[in-house]
C-alpha cells in the first residue's frame, strides 16, 4: 500500500476481527489511534493488543465492559493505563523479560499483524524516528504487516534504532499530542538516605543503569562529584540530564558505544525530551540489545539500580506483584543484575523504602503468598533501605537474615529475629 496521510479513524480501519496489534509504549502511547480503535469497539471481535512499559496520561478508553469481547488486552508490563483492567480480569498478562520479548515476535511466537506507532516528523531524507520508545518498536515493526504511524512534531528525533522511512508505513496519521511526562520530582529524607547509601559505593568510571522514581532521583543527585561515568540502561529520565550536561556522564569509559548515552526508552519531561532531539551523542536501541547481559557485561564497572515491592529473608526479591495480583513487570531487572555479574567491578542494587505507605514491612520471612520472584536468592547482590545498604554476595542463609534485618524498620526486627529462628533453626543461634 502506498504510504499516505489520512485520518484515524479511517486509518484503524485497518484493523479486522482477530488482528494481533501491537501499541507503542514508553511516554508515547499513539492515543489518538488507540481512541479510534476504541470507536470500532461495537463492530470488531476478538482483537488482541500487545503492549509494555508505558506511562499513560489516561485510562485506556479499551479497558471498557462494553468492548470486553472486542479486545483483550495482552500487557508484557502492565502500565497505569491498563491495570485496573488486568486486576479485574478483563485483561491479561504475558510474563518475559522485556528483552527477551523481540525474539517472541521475530520467531513467530508472538503473530503481528498491525503495529500503532508514535513518530516525530520526517527529516530531509524521509526517515521519521520513534523517538522516546525504541524498547520493542523496532522488533515491531520489522514483523507486522500493517503499520500505522501518528506523526507528532512533539515526538523528539532520536537516533540508533529508533528510525523507520516513510516508504515503509501503510498509514500516517497527523496528530499534535504531547507525550506523557514523568519530570523529577524531589526525594523525600528517607529517599535521600538511600541515595547516598549507594551513591558511595559507585566508583569513578561506572557504567549505570538506574531506573525511574525517587530513589533512582536521589542516587543521581548524590553523584555529581564522580568523575568519567557512563550511560547504559532501559530507561533515561530527567535524572541524568544535569549529569551529562556537567560533564560527570561522559561515557569515555564505556566499551560498549564509548562516547554515547544509550537507552531503550525515554520518560521524563519535556525537557528531557527537547534534549534528546537531533542529539546524536544519545543512542535508543532495541530493548533486546540494551537489555542483552552479555552486552551489559563487556562494559567496565557495571553499576545496576532496580526497585522492589518486597523480600525475604534469603534473599528472594519480588518487583512485579502484589501478592497474586500483577502491579507491573520483569522490565530489565533480571538482564542487569545478571549482566553486572559478569561485568569487571560490577556490583547490582536492589532498593526499596523499608515499609509500605501503610506502614507495612516490605522485609517479611516469607513472600506474600502469590508474589513472584523477579530476582532469585542466588542473584541478590546489594540490598538498601533508609537504614541501610547491605551486601548479600556470598552470604550464607543465617548471615543473609541478619543482614536483611538489620535494615528492616526497627518495630519489625524483634518480630522478624523470631521468625528466622523459626525458619532457620537452631544454627541461626549460634551465627552471631
Amino acid at each position: 500500500m502506498e504510504c499516505k496521510y489520512m485520518s484515524a479513524a479511517e486509518a484503524v480501519k485497518l484493523v479486522k476481527n482477530g488482528d494481533h496489534v501491537f501499541v507503542q509504549g514508553s511516554s508515547s502511547i499513539p492515543e489518538a489511534l488507540v481512541a479510534a480503535l476504541a470507536d470500532r469497539g461495537d463492530e470488531l471481535r476478538g482483537v488482541i493488543l500487545y503492549n509494555a512499559f508505558a506511562l499513560a496520561r489516561r485510562v485506556s478508553p479499551l479497558c471498557n465492559p462494553r468492548y470486553k469481547d472486542s479486545f483483550l488486552i495482552d500487557s508484557f508490563f502492565v502500565s497505569n493505563a491498563v491495570r485496573g483492567w488486568v486486576g479485574e480480569g478483563y485483561a491479561t498478562t504475558t510474563p518475559r523479560f522485556l528483552g527477551e520479548i523481540p525474539q517472541l515476535f521475530r520467531d513467530g511466537t508472538i503473530r503481528l499483524d498491525v503495529a500503532f506507532i508514535n513518530c516525530s516528523l520526517p527529516n530531509e531524507d524521509g526517515y521519521v524516528s520513534f523517538g522516546v520508545s525504541a524498547d520493542l518498536t523496532p522488533s515491531a515493526v520489522e514483523c507486522a504487516k500493517i503499520i500505522i504511524a501518528q506523526i507528532n512534531p512533539l515526538m523528539p528525533f532520536s537516533y540508533g534504532d529508533a528510525l523507520i522511512h516513510v516508504s515503509r508505513l501503510d498509514a500516517m496519521v497527523e496528530v499534535h499530542d504531547p507525550l506523557a511526562e514523568a519530570p523529577s520530582t524531589p526525594p523525600n529524607e528517607n529517599e535521600e538516605k538511600i541515595g547516598r547509601f549507594i551513591a558511595e559505593h559507585i566508583p569513578d568510571g561506572a557504567t549505570l543503569q538506574i531506573g525511574v522514581g525517587g530513589i533512582p532521583n536521589a542516587i543521581l543527585h548524590a553523584l555529581h562529584d564522580h568523575k568519567n561515568l557512563g550511560l547504559h540502561t532501559e530507561a533515561m529520565t530527567d535524572g541524568v540530564l544535569p549529569l551529562i550536561k556537567n560533564g560527570v556522564i561522559n561515557n569515555r569509559c564505556k566499551k560498549i558505544e564509548p562516547g554515547k548515552s544509550v537507552a531503550s526508552l525515554a520518560i521524563g519531561s519535556r525537557d528531557l525530551y527537547d534534549f534528546m532531539d537531533y542529539n546524536k551523542d544519545m543512542v535508543f536501541r532495541d530493548v533486546a540489545w540494551v537489555n542483552d547481559p552479555f552486552i551489559i557485561a563487556q562494559n567496565p564497572k557495571v553499576v545496576s539500580v532496580n526497585s522492589c515491592l518486597e523480600i525475604d529473608l534469603t534473599g528472594q526479591i519480588c518487583a512485579d506483584s502484589i501478592g497474586t495480583r500483577i502491579y507491573s513487570g520483569v522490565g530489565g531487572q533480571h538482564d542487569f543484575v545478571y549482566g553486572s555479574s559478569r561485568s569487571e567491578g560490577g556490583q547490582s542494587f536492589l532498593a526499596m523504602l523499608s515499609t509500605t505507605s501503610k506502614g507495612q514491612n516490605k522485609i517479611k520471612p516469607v513472600l506474600t503468598p502469590g508474589a513472584g520472584v523477579v530476582t532469585t536468592r542466588f542473584q541478590t547482590n546489594w540490598v538498601v533501605t533508609e537504614y541501610g545498604a547491605v551486601n548479600l554476595r556470598g552470604k550464607n542463609l543465617l548471615e543473609r537474615a541478619r543482614l536483611l534485618i538489620s535494615i528492616a524498620a526497627p518495630q519489625f526486627r524483634e518480630e522478624l529475629d523470631r521468625e528466622a529462628y523459626n525458619r532457620l533453626g537452631y544454627a541461626y543461634l549460634r551465627w552471631k
